[in-house]
């Protein structure tokens, strides 16, 4: 039981007796499980019980496999499993950390023949802290970088990061500092499993035999150094090697063991009988010349191996001496002469080119190429409902991730035949890590508002596919129009190291270098800056100064391969597909949620099928997302949405109002979706109407100002305010004037007007209800308290004062010579 705050985490390691492994590759599983219990949860699904690792759970069983595998002795052949279940989370405390020690912690007090404990920490960099290791979850939110780190008391295993473009050193920094706190628990549980732990079982280690490197490095040895010098080629190189492989095997190999291996390899590939006598006679001059050589190359090592009467072995113990001979060949040729597979220096990235919109249906695609290995990248465009949800024990709805990367390996990339389905552990990780990379890249929702998936298939594979994927995602997401902040591309750096010391860092590495060498680092980012980072490790002893070399070779490849990737023939498109959805984004008042939706909808539904738009409406927000083929269309609706919701302002024109019902009085008229006012008779025009009947009927157009809201519902309309608006007719005096409030001679100052603005209007009198305000001399109007601001206002005493100047326009001027003022109604047309 590993232990940090409240998240507690139950580990287990086991080892039977079977021989399951050959030797050359620990037989080990880990898995690792977040049960929803340990936050006090039950899954969101059907099932209530956990079943099939989520993506996140992988790639944690990832994190804890990686730095435990190299450090189990070779020759070990038990089947052995490592178990971690998280039993308590407290939501501060992240377990990925703890399950790389509890597991390093488990393997070092059991009898498996761990070399060394090993241990896991996380580092932060914190603003005004600098950097921290196991930071909690609340200062893994302000952090820049996240970094997965271990290893033992003396080296560094696995490092995998994700950071918002930090420069190589403070990457070096951030690592000295994870690897300072490793070293002290890996102490600890050194002398812990000291005290406690059972004997390592290191009697049945099935080790290579004496003395047979040297006799295949005797038959074979220069045949192979000539297939890497003279053989570019990956293809053509593989076929070579196979042949000099095969050759050994037939020498070395026990014969019942060669034949049983033969037929196996046979029948899966459906060898003998009428398809072996079709393939013979088809069989080109080419192909028979080519298998004249390699039987004569047959010939030769089975002389050779008969002449020097050498013993024989089982298959799989000849084909690890193979792999280590090889291995030698290609790493001394690196270390002596700096020559490598393919032809190119120790810090040359092979040839690249790219193209864009090679498929024309979709929102954005590329195709990348790198030397032998290829990606096929498709950007698609979508709303929310697009995004990725996944149930997870910390949170209690599925979250939705708005970018995403998912990669595809098939086995056709490689020239093989295999399982197709689900994705499998390399393809989630690899997907995670081009996904982290880019997304320091990818514009925040405000300013694209669309959710992005980015696929990626690997068509061609010899090294660094998953670099390769980072690059196509970047080109493929400009093609699909998302404004990137930067470009960003990726490189896999290799090592030789050698136990006196000796090392080379190797640039753009190849899958034989990546199979046969030290280590495989994936470095991504732009020219100033580290967006992802992943080292493996296969020997321990790879240093910080060996790291800081491999980083500085990184930036160089990262330089040269932006490069490259502006020189995209054709280039990215930039823009939206014409086949892409068009997305707005609007947000609407807490109190207009329902009136939006409509009962039951109607409205929203109504909206859709109007404009043919997609309409999303968080109930809890207001957020409002609208996807349609066109702007037009989602214009259209936005419109539509925007003016369901508003209210009517009192001193603004609606124009185009449809008149939904006319009475002898007036008419009523729908200034806005299901909102009517009363246009009432005398305001229709200049001269006097004896009905509103005889000027329009049902289903006309009229312009209209809302002059006064009553309430809610009800409000009064003027069309003869908006012909003096628009200066149709000329402000006239009512017909009548009324004697000034309060008695006194007739005034010779002008009526006001509907429409007149009076700035620096004194306050004469306060009453609960409004104000009476004078605008010119012994003229003054009525300004209620519901027209004083754009917020509601219960009373105007707390507001105002006598003595106070503001500024207000007329809004209604009666027939007896009153008149009506508003503020609101400036402050509402007010810039």
């Amino acid at each position: 039981m590993a232990t940090d705050g409240e998240t507690i985490l139950y580990t287990t390691a086991c080892a039977v007796e079977d021989n399951a492994g050959d030797g050359s590759f620990a037989p080990l599983q880990v898995h690792y499980t977040e049960r929803f219990s340990a936050a006090g949860r039950t899954s969101g699904g059907y099932l209530k019980r956990e079943g099939k690792p989520k993506d996140h759970e992988v790639l944690v069983a990832r994190l804890i496999d990686r730095p435990i595998r190299p450090m189990i002795q070779s020759g070990w052949t038990h089947s052995t499993q490592v178990l971690t279940w998280v039993m308590s989370y407290d939501g501060e405390h992240s377990p990925e950390p703890l399950a790389i020690t509890a597991a390093g912690a488990a393997l070092a007090i059991s009898d498996v023949p761990l070399r060394r404990a090993v241990a896991g920490a996380r580092v932060g960099l914190l603003p005004g802290r600098g950097f921290v290791v196991n930071p909690t979850l609340a200062e893994q939110e302000e952090s820049t970088l996240d970094l997965m780190i271990a290893g033992t008391s003396e080296a560094v295993l696995m490092i995998e990061g994700f950071c918002d473009f930090l420069t190589e050193e403070q990457t070096m920094e951030a690592v000295r500092c994870g690897h300072d706190a490793i070293k002290q628990m890996c102490v600890a549980i050194e002398g812990w499993a000291a005290v406690v732990g059972k004997p390592k079982r290191t009697d049945d280690l099935k080790l290579p035999p004496e003395g047979l490197d040297d006799t295949i490095r005797s038959l074979v040895g220069k045949q192979i150094e000539e297939a890497y010098r003279s053989t570019p080629l990956k293809q053509q190189r593989v076929e070579v090697v196979a042949a000099l492989r095969q050759a050994v095997r037939d020498a070395l190999v026990e014969p019942s063991a060669s034949a049983q291996l033969a037929a196996q390899l046979a029948a899966v590939r459906g060898e003998g009988g009428e398809h072996a006598a079709v393939s013979s006679a088809e069989e080109s001059d080419e192909d028979r010349q080519q298998g004249a050589a390699a039987a004569a190359v047959v010939a030769d090592v089975a002389a050779g191996a008969a002449a020097a009467g050498s013993p024989r072995y089982d298959y799989v113990t000849v084909q690890m001496a193979l792999k280590r001979v090889e291995s030698g060949i290609m790493r001394r040729l690196v270390l002596d002469e700096g020559f490598r597979a393919d032809g190119r220096g120790v810090g040359e990235v092979r040839p690249i080119w790219s193209r864009a919109n090679v498929l024309p249906r979709t929102h954005g695609s590329v195709l990348f190429t790198r030397g032998e290995t290829q990606a096929l990248a498709v950007t698609t465009l979508g709303c929310s409902r697009s995004a990725q949800r996944v149930d997870s024990m910390s949170a209690e709805m599925g979250e939705g991730q708005r970018f995403y990367l998912q990669y595809f390996f098939p086995p056709s990339s490689v020239g093989e035949v295999g399982r197709v389905g689900g994705p499998g552990r390399r393809e989630v990780g690899h997907g995670n890590l081009a996904e982290r990379a880019l997304l320091p890249v990818v514009p925040g929702e405000d300013a694209f508002p669309y959710t992005i998936r980015v696929e990626s298939t690997i068509t061609e594979s010899n090294g660094s596919s998953s670099m390769a994927s980072v690059c196509g995602g970047c080109l493929s997401m400009m093609d699909a129009g998302v404004p990137l902040k930067r470009m960003v591309a990726g490189v896999a750096m290799g090592l030789i190291l050698e136990e006196d010391g000796r090392f080379a860092v190797l640039t753009d590495i190849l899958g034989s270098e990546d199979a046969l060498g030290d280590m495989d680092f994936k470095v991504a980012g732009d020219e100033d800056g580290i967006t992802a980072f992943q080292m493996d490790i296969k020997v321990e002893g790879i240093t910080l100064e060996i790291m800081q070399k491999a980083l500085q070779a990184a930036a160089a490849g990262r330089r040269h391969i932006l490069g490259e990737m502006r020189k995209c023939a054709p280039e990215p498109r930039g823009q939206l597909s014409p086949y892409a959805p068009r997305i707005r984004q609007l947000q609407l008042p807490l109190d207009k949620i329902g009136v939006a939706i409509g009962p039951g909808g109607r409205t929203i539904k109504l909206i859709q099928e109007t404009t043919g738009v997609e309409v999303q409406i968080d109930g809890e927000s207001g957020a409002v997302t609208l996807k349609g083929d066109t702007e037009e269309a989602c214009a259209a609706a936005q419109q539509l949405i925007e003016s369901t919701v508003a209210d009517p302002e009192v001193g603004k024109i609606y124009r185009g109002c449809r008149v939904t019902q006319v009475m002898p009085f007036g008419a009523f008229v729908e200034v806005l979706p299901k909102r009517e006012g009363l246009l009432h008779v005398s305001e229709w025009g200049a001269g006097r109407v004896q009905s509103i009947s005889e000027v329009v009927k049902e289903g006309d157009s009229v312009d209209v100002m809302v002059m006064e809201l009553q309430d809610a519902a009800k409000f009064k309309l003027s069309r003869r305010a908006v012909l003096v608006a628009d200066g149709v007719l000329p402000p006239t005096p009512p017909r009548a004037a009324r004697e000034p409030r309060g008695g006194g001679a007739p005034n010779d100052e002008p009526m006001p007007t509907v429409g007149q603005v009076y700035r620096g209007a004194r306050i004469k009198q306060v009453q609960p209800f409004g104000a009476f305000v004078e605008v010119a001399p012994r003229r003054e109007g009525l300004l209620r308290v519901g027209d004083w601001a754009l917020a509601y206002t219960t009373s105007l005493e707390a507001e105002a004062k006598e003595g106070d100047l503001i500024d207000v326009v007329v809004t209604d001027v009666s027939a007896d010579g009153k008149f009506k003022l508003s503020r609101k109604a400036l402050l509402v047309s007010a810039p």
